[in-house]
């Protein structure tokens, strides 16, 4: 019995091995989750990448994008070209990176070395799951709320259900109970395999575009021609019209930000780097259809129940149908379920895995992820009474823009693709440059980032004034991005790392 329990408790029991073919001078530095995906792991196709992207776009956030720009005046003729512009641009970024993990089938904590040295990568990694974390939390209690709408639907009498948590504890004994419901459905996809995973994209990508194109057609039906939302014109003009337009850009360009700088974790599992070259089409086409749909539905709610109703639970919640709010809520569900596993848990397990892979692999992260993110972190009471932490984590998109431009610009432009994968798997290899930091990488956020500070302070508090700070940070992650990029390329330029100048790309030690 004693020898059986040690296989537990002994730390040793739970360290892992790593593959033979690991590049890493011992355990303590990679894992097999962390190598390069072998050719037999190599399973997504372009169907998969064009369903994985249907099923990221079918999200209660992404519904609700329009809100957000109709809320600062612009019509909905104004804001879905800045939904549509802003996700081609995304698209682009997804793809000049998603195209990096394709040929190299390298996770983006490893690639990150390269262009910000061995240490240095560490602090964009952290960056990630802190921010994975918390989404896993919001998006679980957004899930919760649709498990809610579908007991609700069933049994009409969990609305009346006692309360027996304090009114202090910001979420009731009906919400707690819908919470733990979905977590503990959620929790067995942190077992599956990233490879295997997009048998859930599959599901998600044709389920709920059918259900929610049913709810379009339930809008037009319901009001044919006269919503007030179609009607809306723009309640700004002039240069505040421009300013507004911009910012609306930069709120689609945030929304997959933080993918588009860890897309190499899913487009290493490419068969052939040509596959993800489809997200350029269906990123745009998927999210600005999307946009169209949340606006469409929310219309329609205004005229039927005369108020807006940007959350489509809200709206669902005014139905008499019980089996119309029940598939519906379903939808949101799977919907949900799908975009925290791809978006947040699966990001969060990547980024763990670097940081301890002798300890912890891509599940062993999911996990960690589950217990963090999910409980430690009470999302219920960040939802509640945090609102200005919400717009925090919100504005960190302004480290994004530059992490994203700094991995563009090195891989394309500065290396122009001859890279040496061995030695970012070693941390006194080619790319430990000055003390484990590339300088200019700190140099491009160090000019790059404080900018927008000002503005990130307004948002979270919009008493301190910070005058025309406002201005950058309303287009934070095109100005990260842009800024970021040109003092990357020039100093790289004028002071090259000239130990990490290939003449060709190193991919193994026979290389």
């Amino acid at each position: 019995m004693q020898n059986r329990l040690s296989k537990f408790t002994s730390l040793e029991a739970w360290a892992l091995e790593p593959e033979p073919a690991t590049f890493a001078p011992g355990s303590k530095w990679s894992n097999k989750d962390m190598d390069p995906v072998p050719p037999h792991r190599r399973t997504w196709t372009t169907t998969n990448y064009i369903l994985y992207w249907i099923s990221d776009a079918t999200n209660v956030a992404v519904w609700e994008l329009a809100s957000s720009m109709l809320a600062i005046g612009l019509s909905w003729k104004q804001a879905l070209p800045a939904i549509a512009v802003g996700h081609c641009i995304i698209a682009v970024v997804m793809v000049a990176n998603g195209t990096i993990g394709a040929k190299l089938h390298v996770p983006f904590p490893v690639l990150n070395r390269s262009s910000f040295g061995f240490w240095f990568s560490y602090f964009s990694v952290i960056s990630r799951v802190i921010l994975s974390m918390f989404w896993f939390g919001v998006q679980t209690f957004t899930g919760s709320e649709c498990v809610y709408q579908m007991l609700k639907a069933i049994w009409p009498s969990i609305a009346h259900m006692s309360n027996q948590l304090s009114p202090g504890a910001n979420i009731t004994t009906s919400g707690m109970l819908c919470y733990f419901l979905y977590w503990l459905i959620q929790f067995p996809f942190m077992f599956v395999s990233p490879q295997k995973i997009r048998y859930l994209f599959v599901a998600k990508g044709i389920l709920v575009p059918i259900a929610w194109l049913a709810m379009l057609i339930w809008a037009f039906v319901k009001v044919p021609s006269h919503g007030s939302l179609f009607h809306q014109s723009a309640n700004v003009s002039g240069s505040k019209l421009s300013w507004a337009w911009l910012s609306a850009l930069n709120s689609a360009l945030g929304i997959y930000s933080t993918l588009a700088v860890n897309i190499p974790d899913f487009t290493r599992y490419a068969k052939n780097e040509r596959h993800q070259y489809i997200q350029l089409f269906i990123i745009p086409i998927a999210f600005t259809f999307v946009g169209f749909l949340g606006i469409a539905v929310t219309s329609a709610g205004v005229v039927l129940y005369n108020g807006i109703f940007w959350d489509p639970l809200r709206l669902v919640d005014n139905w008499d149908n019980r089996a119309a709010a029940f598939f519906a809520s379903f939808s949101f569900f799977l919907a949900t379920l799908g975009t925290n596993i791809s978006a947040n848990s699966l990001c969060a397990g990547n980024d763990m895995t670097a940081l301890c892979p002798r300890w912890i692999n891509i599940r062993r992260g999911q996990v960690i992820c589950a217990f963090i993110g999910g409980w430690a972190l009470c999302p219920w009471e960040i939802l509640a009474s945090a609102s200005g932490f919400l717009s925090f984590m919100n504005g960190y998109t302004v480290f994004l823009g530059p992490f994203a431009g700094i991995m563009v610009t090195d891989y394309w432009l500065v290396h122009r693709g001859n890279v040496d994968v061995p030695s970012m798997y070693r941390p006194h290899g080619r790319y430990r440059y000055l003390g484990g930091v590339n300088w200019r990488a700190a140099l491009a956020l160090l000019l790059s980032v404080p900018p927008n500070l000002p503005g990130l302070i307004n948002s979270i508090n919009p008493k301190i004034d910070v005058g025309g700070g406002v201005f950058v940070f309303d287009i934070a992650w095109m100005f990260g991005f842009t800024v970021a990029s040109v003092v990357y390329y020039t100093t790289s330029t004028l002071f090259p790392a000239k130990e990490t100048m290939l003449d060709a790309p190193i991919l193994d030690d026979h290389d």
